[in-house]
């Protein structure tokens, strides 16, 4: 048995005890991965499908932040937020002797994918949370990389790296690549030559 003399010494000592600090997310994590957006107007959303683009826009399909980049060139497809997360770490992890690289990830995923176990019965609801993902169509950029001057080879072996964590298939491009809708490139169009009578009421110099 504690005496009372012993207990009242005790307590300068216990009342002196540094606050234990909780880190985020050892009471539950909200997110398992770094990858997430900060809010969500629905938690749970349809399955989807890979858009695909018919509509003439070639938003995104070219370099716009780095030099040198990767491209989705075969069947558009969903990633998980581990896939992009891996892929980034690959490619920082190749460039590093490069002071002053940058990467940067041109698609983010923002939408919740829901999972039921095997052998589940039918109904009771939609599944549970189970990870971040984004569908991206064919020919959107994936990675760039940038910041400061690199050399070709190096960021060629580094997005290759890259690509190989990652499914379908890839393309490697730089500033001067062209457009692309889906699978074909977009070809600039050169003006039309005047018509002859344009030219004929255009004035003579002497």
């Amino acid at each position: 048995m504690f005496s009372v003399s012993s207990l009242s010494s005790a307590l300068p000592r216990l009342t002196r005890a540094p606050a234990v600090t909780v880190p985020n997310g050892a009471l539950g994590a909200r997110f398992r991965t770094n990858l997430a957006p900060r809010g969500v107007k629905y938690v749970k959303r349809h399955k989807g499908r890979i858009p695909i683009p018919t509509g003439g826009s070639t938003a995104g399909t070219t370099l716009a932040y780095g030099d040198w980049g990767i491209r989705i060139k075969g069947m558009g497809v969903r990633f998980s937020a581990k896939q992009l997360m891996t892929a980034e770490d690959v490619i920082k992890r190749a460039i590093k002797v490069v002071k002053g690289a940058k990467v940067y990830m041109r698609v983010f995923p923002h939408i919740p994918v829901c999972i039921k176990g095997n052998e589940t019965r039918m109904g009771k609801g939609k599944g549970s949370f189970e990870f971040w993902a984004t569908r991206v169509p064919t020919g959107r950029v994936i990675f760039e990389i940038g910041g400061v001057p690199i050399r070709e080879e190096i960021a060629r072996e580094a997005l290759r790296l890259a690509a190989a964590k990652l499914p379908t298939t890839y393309e490697f491009i730089d500033r001067r690549a062209l457009p692309r809708l889906g699978n074909s490139v977009v070809k600039p169009t050169s003006l039309p030559p005047p018509a002859p009578a344009a030219l004929a009421n255009q004035p003579t110099v002497s």
